[in-house]
């Protein structure tokens, strides 16, 4: 009984694989449409053409030549957040930078921001972040609230990956609580 089973599965499953397998005849089949190169014309089995691929500058920073010249002087060349141990509010010291930013955004529809939101080493990886990604939203929504529109403005956390200053002790610590404002080009 055991081996007719087996049997019939065996052949049950060899059929299956053979209608699985099976294929339109060649000469039955359709070639997929081929543009020749002209807008519009698109034609069965036609010639294939490539336009030119684009060289890539991989020497220089990337997109540094695509940044405002107008960000990098003045109150907007500053870009760094610092925070105080354990917290996300933006201190009055950096009130003003945030609002120079946010009137910029404000003045120029088109220009886009990535907040990236930093910690120290201290505390759990996933605490890290989440105090990471509270910085990079607080400085977000400061800068909506100012008259930025809010799908000009990124946040993200790096948690304690990106480090300004290595070391250990309070020195290094508190350059790395930080968020950095970086514009369309820079990320």
């Amino acid at each position: 009984m055991r081996a007719n089973l087996i049997s019939i599965f065996t052949a049950i499953a060899a059929a299956t694989l053979m209608v699985a397998c099976t294929t339109t005849p060649e000469d039955q089949q359709t070639p997929a449409p081929v543009q020749d190169g002209k807008p519009g014309a698109v034609k069965p089995g036609g010639p294939v053409t490539t336009k030119p691929i684009a060289p890539v500058d991989v020497t220089g920073k990337p997109g540094a030549a695509g940044v405002d010249a107008r960000v990098k002087q003045g109150v907007l060349a500053r870009r760094s957040i610092y925070y105080d141990l354990d917290k996300f509010d933006v201190k009055d010291e950096y009130r003003g930078l945030v609002e120079a930013h946010a009137k910029f955004l404000r003045e120029n529809p088109t220009a886009r921001v990535l907040v990236q939101g930093n910690t120290d080493e201290r505390g759990s990886r996933e605490y890290n972040v989440s105090l990471g990604q509270r910085r990079s939203d607080g400085v977000k929504k400061m800068m909506v609230l100012l008259g930025a529109r809010d799908n000009q403005i990124e946040s993200v956390s790096l948690g304690e990956e990106k480090p300004q200053a290595e070391g250990q002790g309070e020195q290094a610590w508190s350059k790395n609580r930080r968020s950095d404002i970086l514009y369309n080009g820079e990320f």
